[in-house]
């Protein structure tokens, strides 16, 4: 396991823009805007001689009773317990505060090793108008910029100075599973409900999430890695920059994860936007599953009309698996790990050029390509050229002569006969002249 370094601070102090820094890239998100970071977000730095697992925390607001912050408090408190070193940051620009006083005597009580990193110091030259005052915090004291990386180099050093050695494991693997959805679907209390832990905030307010956060969970001989992502909107009702940024974030962790789950609220009819998702994980070929949460909240004898509506509503994509489950009292959670299993497994699936042909063979007895044109589109050959989704090329005669509604019924005999319930399929259709096909 590697050393935990935790960045703690007010709010807007740059902790966010540092933790990009470190890990160079852009994981957390970053404004000029207080309180935009609220779960703790985890990234690894692998490029020194010791690395280390990097937390940013939201910044710290004592004696507020917002949900938020306390939410926010919470989250700090349980990345102290795990921390190797704390990065306390402060805003150089802005000078001490009474708020820096009191993050200050706050983390002292998690005895541990503190480096106290005053940021915003854009040069050797400001340092003697900028970070003096801080050394009355009583911690070592390391001027940075980490928006134009001043001093960051020095940083690194100290970090390493301060961490206990530990021997090196491999990364962490396993199934990645993203949660997307409208916002207050029940994403994150789905999570905290897989995992037995708030790791994330949950609130009843909408927009709570605005990173997207990975949780491994070890469960049996199976790892997941969850990606809670921010809730997705309709994007004429998205005004703040900040949440735009959320949402392409979202959609993007659905592009990296092994697996998606849209997460709708049960209480609710589906919504234009939650067809809209589908209709995007659809079209990008993204395994996914829709997992209709807060059943407990549905009386049991509406349970089948629930059920007949879902399926109702989504036949415009009716290979892909509904679910019901509940945080609350975790219904359905372990039947969801199962079915994200067997989808990935589908996802993967190979089926040999014999085979494929074969039943290509009796689709086409079954049912003949209607003549086009005084025409009759004629297969040659049929092979699988990809995993991931699984993607099939069809050559034939002429593709211009197929007509959608067969290509649809291509597509269903081939999950029909080679067991593809699930999974997103890809078909292309190519005009071929070349004779060695004819011979099929």
């Amino acid at each position: 396991m590697l050393p935990k370094v935790v960045i703690v601070g007010r709010t807007n102090v740059g902790k966010s823009t540092l933790f990009n820094r470190l890990i160079k890239g852009r994981k957390a998100i970053t404004s000029n805007r207080a309180g935009i970071t609220r779960d703790r977000i985890y990234g690894e730095v692998k490029y020194v001689d010791k690395p280390f697992s990097l937390i940013d925390t939201g910044g710290l607001i004592f004696d507020s009773k917002e949900e938020i912050d306390l939410g926010i408090f919470k989250q700090v408190e349980e990345a102290l317990e795990e921390a190797s070193l704390i990065l306390f940051v402060v805003d150089g620009k802005a000078g001490l505060t009474p708020l820096d006083f009191d993050v200050a005597e706050y983390i002292r009580r998690a005895k541990k090793p503190v480096l106290l990193v005053v940021n915003k110091v854009d040069g050797k030259e400001q340092e003697p108008y900028l970070a003096p005052e801080f050394y009355t915090l009583g911690f070592d004291v390391i001027p940075i910029s980490a928006a134009y990386g001043y001093n960051v180099p020095f940083l690194i050093e100290k970090i390493q100075e301060n961490l206990p050695k530990v021997e090196a494991v491999p990364e962490i693997s396993g199934l990645k599973i993203a949660l997307v959805g409208r916002p207050n679907a029940g994403k994150s209390s789905l999570i905290n409900a897989f995992v037995g832990e708030k790791r994330l905030i949950v609130s009843p307010i909408p927009g709570t999430t605005r990173d997207s956060v990975d949780v491994v969970l070890e469960k049996d001989d199976s790892t997941y890695v969850f990606v809670d992502t921010a809730g997705i909107r309709r994007r004429s009702k998205i005004k703040d920059p900040v949440e735009k940024f959320s949402v392409l974030r979202a959609l993007t962790s659905s592009k990296r994860a092994n697996i998606s789950v849209l997460v709708v609220d049960g209480t609710e009819k589906l919504t234009h936007q939650d067809k809209t998702i589908i209709h995007f994980l659809d079209r990008e070929k993204i395994p996914f599953i829709v997992a209709v949460n807060k059943i407990d909240l549905i009386s049991r004898d509406k349970h089948e009309q629930l059920r007949q509506y879902y399926a109702s509503e989504l036949s415009f994509c009716s290979h892909v698996p509904i679910v019901f489950t509940s945080a609350v009292d975790k219904r359905g959670l372990g039947g969801l790990l199962a079915l994200t299993e067997r989808l990935w497994d589908e996802v993967n699936k190979r089926i040999t050029t014999g085979e494929l042909n074969r039943g290509l063979k009796e689709a086409l007895i079954r049912h003949q390509p209607p003549v086009v044109k005084n025409k009759r589109p004629k297969f040659y050959y049929l092979t699988q050229v990809d995993i991931n989704p699984p993607s099939f090329v069809f050559f034939l005669n002429d593709h211009t002569l197929l007509k959608e509604s067969y290509k649809r019924y291509l597509e269903g005999q081939i999950r029909k006969i080679f067991g593809f319930k699930m999974s997103p399929l890809k078909l292309v259709f190519r005009t071929s002249g070349d004779d060695r096909y004819k011979k099929q």
